[in-house]
């Protein structure tokens, strides 16, 4: 598989096309965004411990019936995919209150939810990412009643899967982000990522944070929060 041109480049990561079709390759960066842009840094070594924890998880959803872009990985930072059109949705699953929530609905972070929350939020990010409901999907024709059906489905099932995973690994799933796609034959499957920089984890007994809050709020020790992810998971690179 060769490697051709840059197609896209986002906050944290860049997306090649390949001589293969239906193939992209896509290249972490080790660049560190929040607060929807407004803050930037780097994190060392990010983009290869992300690449590690995405694959690793994906690659397990794969194992439960759950449909990823995963192809193959290639190196530390790339790893080949199915090739998709990103669904204009960013889809956030929450099971404690934290970050946005805890702040729009004035609720105590750290709060158990008495059932799961899904979110929606419009992926734009001149506005900033705004949150949508099923009526503005609708409306805004971003995802058929059919795919949006199916993106729930998965939603919740991943939420599952991942929960009962990583708590035995002594890390809770407080919430995270989904990003799906749509084959060229129409079939939803998940995309993106799924990593310290898409999920807040927290360990389980002293809820301290492990992912990308420790690099919004200045709390320090990100790399190493990264890394205690990637060694509890795999037992590190």
């Amino acid at each position: 598989m060769k490697k051709m041109g840059q197609l896209y480049e986002g906050k944290a990561k860049k997306v090649y096309a390949t001589d293969e079709k239906g193939v992209y390759i896509v290249s972490y960066k080790d660049d560190a965004t929040a607060l929807n842009g407004l803050k930037k840094g780097s994190i060392t070594g990010k983009g290869a411990i992300n690449n590690r924890i995405s694959n690793h998880l994906m690659a397990m959803l794969e194992e439960q019936n759950i449909p990823t872009h995963l192809v193959q990985e290639l190196n530390d930072r790339e790893t080949a995919v199915k090739a998709v059109t990103i669904v204009p949705l960013e889809v956030i699953v929450r099971n404690i209150a934290a970050g946005s929530l805890a702040k729009r609905l004035g609720l105590e972070e750290g709060l158990k939810l008495a059932s799961t929350v899904l979110e929606f939020s419009y992926k734009r990010d001149d506005l900033g990412d705004p949150l949508v409901n099923e009526y503005h999907i609708k409306a805004l024709a971003l995802a058929s009643e059919d795919d949006l059906r199916q993106i729930k489905e998965y939603s919740l099932q991943i939420n599952t899967i991942l929960g009962d995973y990583l708590l035995p690994l002594g890390i809770e799933l407080v919430d995270f982000k989904l990003e799906f796609g749509k084959t060229d034959d129409g079939t939803i499957i998940l995309a993106d990522e799924i990593s310290p920089d898409t999920c807040r984890f927290w360990d389980v007994k002293t809820h301290e944070k492990l992912d990308k809050d420790r690099f919004r709020r200045d709390l320090g020790g990100v790399e190493d929060a990264y890394k205690e992810v990637l060694f509890r998971l795999m037992g590190g690179l």
